[in-house]
Order: structure tokens, then C-alpha cells, then sequence
């Protein structure tokens, strides 16, 4: 099982610096795990946040992809019915290319209204939408018609769906189940099935919560302030454009108390061992090929990000690669 890096670049107003040293520091971190053997590097989305979240992921992987060499890189997710296949397609290429055929590509429904009234589109029939953007990317990529052709022979696709409807979508098209959601295996491979695909070709890959330390108790104060932007920055801009009030702001100690999770409702702070065995725990029986954690939680200092940075590469990741694939 091969271990990932998560990263939003978010820019709190609490902590805010430089927008462009943000950028920079970035890409340093993803140059550094890269050459300390990190499996992969992803890259989230959403639009109009006010700590100016990252909102063109294809684009921030190009620039990465120029600064390394043997990492993955992947969209977790890049939000798919705002926007024509043909440009996510001659986008991913561009990646592609330049990474020297390293891209995985992540698409998702996305759920925000803001983000879709930016882009001028309506929330209505965004799965569907979805679904057809993979299809026309396929057909695009496959004509030929497309020039210049990606270097992979077939861009891997993740799906980013969470329910059991959405995993049989993913199943259906024969995609990867961008989720490590063990109640998802089963209607995934109904769906593969369904879809005329082998189900024994199932691959799963997702972030888990987790921040990982030699010592929980010393950093767990410092995390849990931005633990707690994190999770009360995702509660209020998903109301955003709807009549629901504003959420009341997250207790971080209860969300540690939730532990491991596939979403960011809990988060486990301990020991690269300990993490090890609870991704090993929760990924039981799944055909996960990779899981990736947040390596910076919403602002935290570079010190920090680059300490969690390498306790991953150096300590956590050689743990799991003895760990396989589960089948």
C-alpha cells in the first residue's frame, strides 16, 4: 500500500502570509517528499473559500510536476460538471506530459452552490453530468482527435463518490472508487459488474485523517487550533448559498475523540506505528492501493508542515508498503 500527500493550500486570516511564499513553501515540500520517496502528491478544490482554498488543482500539479520526478500526482477532486471534457482532458494531458505520465486524475460532483453560480452552471443533474464528462474524456483521449495525446496509454480516473449509489456509478463506468470506505466495496464491484467489468479489477485510494507524530500529546495543542479552522471552514461554507444557519464551531477535542475517519469528522494524532496499524485496520479486506493525509491542516507554520512531511516519508510510509494490497 503506498502512502500519499494531501494538500489544499489554504491561507487562513489568522495565520496569512505571503500568497506567494504559500505557493512556494509548497511546491519545496512536495520537491522534498518527492525526493524522499513519497508515492504521491493530491491536490484539492473549492472555490470562493475565504482562506483562498486551492481552486485550479490541473493547474498547481503542472508546477509541481516540473519540480519532481517519481511521485504520482492527482486531483482529490477536481470538481467535473463545471467544467467541458475537452478541457479537462487537454488539461490532464498537459500534466501528464509534463510529469512524464505520473497523473491521477480525481473528479467529483462538487455540492456548493457559489461554486457552481461562479461558473454558471446548476447543481441539477451533476452526477449525471459527471458520469458524461468520463465518457466524452474517454472517447476524446481515444479518437485521437486530441493533440498532443497524453503519455499514459489511459489516464487513470478516480471518482470521488461516497455513497453506495455513486460507487456503483464508479463501478459502472469502470473507474477507481476514490474513497477507503469499506461500506462502498460491495455496490462498487455490483457496479463493475453491472458495467461489464471485471470485478476483481477494483481499486480504491482516499484520504484518511490522520497527523502523525513521534509525540501526540506535545503537538496536539497546536494542531487542534487549526484542526478546528479546518473543520468549522468546511461546516460554513457548505451552507453557503442556501437558507441553513451558520454551524455552531467544532469542539477539536471531539473530533480527535472520532479517531481515524475516511473524511475529516475525526483525525487521529499519534505514533507512525499506531497509525499504521489503524490504516491497516480500517483498510482490511479493500483493494486500496493508496492512502493520503492532509500534510498541512489549514495554515499551519512551515515547520510544522515540513516535521509532518517527513515523519510521513521517512517513518509511516516504509510501514505500509509492507502491508500490500488487500484483495
Amino acid at each position: 500500500m503506498k502512502v500519499g500527500l494531501y494538500f489544499d493550500l489554504r491561507n487562513p486570516p489568522g495565520w496569512q502570509q505571503d500568497w506567494r511564499r504559500l505557493y512556494g513553501f509548497t511546491m519545496e515540500v512536495c520537491e522534498e517528499a518527492d525526493r524522499l520517496g513519497i508515492g504521491s502528491l493530491w491536490f484539492s478544490e473549492h472555490h470562493l473559500f475565504i482562506d483562498g482554498y486551492l481552486n485550479q488543482p490541473l493547474t498547481f500539479a503542472a508546477a509541481v510536476a516540473a519540480r519532481t520526478r517519481q511521485a504520482r500526482l492527482g486531483t482529490a477532486v477536481m470538481v467535473a460538471p463545471i467544467r467541458r471534457a475537452a478541457q479537462i482532458a487537454e488539461e490532464a494531458t498537459v500534466v501528464d506530459l509534463v510529469s512524464g505520465g505520473r497523473l491521477d486524475l480525481g473528479l467529483g460532483t462538487g455540492y456548493r452552490k457559489p461554486e457552481f453560480d461562479l461558473y454558471e452552471e446548476s447543481l441539477i443533474g451533476r452526477y449525471d453530468r459527471t458520469d458524461g464528462r468520463v465518457r466524452e474524456m474517454r472517447a476524446l483521449w481515444a479518437s485521437g482527435a486530441l493533440k498532443p495525446p497524453p503519455l499514459q496509454d489511459s489516464i487513470p480516473i478516480w471518482l470521488g463518490y461516497q455513497g453506495p449509489k455513486g460507487a456503483r456509478r464508479a463501478g459502472m463506468l469502470g473507474e477507481g472508487l476514490l474513497s477507503v470506505n469499506g461500506a462502498l466495496l460491495d455496490p462498487y464491484r455490483e457496479g463493475l459488474i453491472a458495467g461489464g467489468h471485471d470485478p476483481a479489477a477494483a481499486r480504491m485510494a482516499g484520504a484518511l485523517s490522520a497527523f502523525i507524530t513521534d509525540d501526540p500529546e506535545r503537538d496536539w495543542p497546536a494542531v487542534a487550533k487549526h484542526v478546528s479552522w479546518q473543520a468549522d471552514s468546511y461546516r460554513i461554507h457548505m451552507v453557503d448559498g442556501t437558507d441553513q444557519p451558520a454551524p455552531k464551531p467544532v469542539d477539536a477535542e471531539r473530533i480527535r475523540q472520532k479517531g481515524l475517519t475516511t473524511g475529516f469528522h475525526g483525525l487521529v494524532v499519534d505514533t507512525p506505528q499506531n497509525v499504521a496499524s489503524q490504516v491497516r485496520e480500517v483498510t482490511h479486506g479493500l483493494p486500496v492501493e493508496t492512502v493520503f493525509f492532509w500534510v498541512s491542516i489549514a495554515g499551519m507554520p512551515e515547520d510544522m508542515v515540513m516535521r509532518h512531511m517527513q515523519t510521513i516519508c521517512v517513518d509511516l510510509a516504509p510501514l505500509m508498503a509492507d502491508s500490500g494490497v488487500a484483495t
